[in-house]
């Protein structure tokens, strides 16, 4: 298995990912875009010590950024949602 810290590369703190963590109990993170399922989910139980329900991954592709004629492309990016068991929490994403 993979290093947890190496899989999980930061959570995803927005008003959609907020507002999914507090109509269910699920937080999202972006992810090394190589990992799948069963890996996001061993790395974010060992991590944050929680029971993981339920993985959903969707890959965002990198944007097209421009710097005067110089044209080039953001990297593509992976993000997880991930579902947990109920009553466990990751106190990351509770504002504590």
């Amino acid at each position: 298995m993979k290093d947890p810290y190496s899989v999980i590369l930061a959570p995803v703190i927005t008003e959609k990912s907020t507002a999914e963590a507090a109509k269910g109990n699920k937080v999202v993170f972006w992810v090394e875009p190589s990992a799948n399922k069963k890996e996001i989910k061993e790395a974010v139980e060992k991590a944050f010590n929680v029971k993981v329900l339920d993985v959903n991954t969707h890959k965002v592709p990198g944007k097209m950024k421009r710097m005067g004629k110089t044209a080039g492309r953001k990297p593509t990016r992976k993000k997880a949602y991930v579902s947990l068991k109920e009553g466990d929490k990751i106190e990351l994403f509770e504002g504590a």
